[in-house]
């Protein structure tokens, strides 16, 4: 008798918005891919209805394997976090979930979110390369913004965010 044939079938990323019923996986998935632990009310803030967009975990064949979080700071989007499980880390699943929340972003009225930022640590220099690939610029240096970790200081990275119609164009 002989195998059958491997499946070809293309992998499944999917994407879904976090609930209380999913917390427990972030949670889970956070403290594998941080250094730092996140207190109760950054996970409760991240449930909240007007960041769902914001706020996904990430699937690969129906498997959970890293999440994004983002915050609305008046016109500012803040990107909280963004983290992969190292064995997915290369099949664009960080891209395509930084493209979702931009996407988001720009189609968000209200209110009208002008920018996504973050803070990358200044010693991960993948990181920050990731970033400025999907259209990020440094625009400055946090000096002592890690408490915990070293080095302390922290890249200050940001995009400002176009009509819907200029990010169809968007380049790949």
């Amino acid at each position: 008798m002989s195998n059958p044939p491997a499946s070809s079938s293309p992998s499944r990323v999917t994407f879904a918005y976090l609930t209380p019923r999913n917390l427990g996986t972030v949670k889970k998935l956070n403290s594998v891919l941080f250094p730092i632990k996140y207190s109760d009310k950054f996970y409760q803030d991240i449930i909240a209805p007007e960041v769902e967009d914001f706020c996904q975990l990430i699937y690969y064949n129906d498997v959970p394997v890293g999440n994004i979080c983002c915050r609305l700071e008046n016109k500012d989007l803040y990107l909280m976090t963004m983290g992969v499980l190292a064995p997915y880390r290369s099949k664009q699943l960080g891209s395509q979930a930084l493209k979702r929340v931009i996407k988001a972003a720009a189609s968000h009225s209200k209110p009208k979110i002008r920018r996504i930022y973050l803070h990358v640590q200044v010693s991960n220099t993948d990181a920050k390369r990731f970033y400025e690939r999907h259209g990020f610029k440094e625009v400055g240096i946090k000096e002592g913004y890690y408490k915990k970790i070293m080095p302390r200081d922290a890249w200050i990275l940001e995009r400002i965010i176009e009509s819907d119609d200029k990010q169809d164009q968007e380049k790949p």
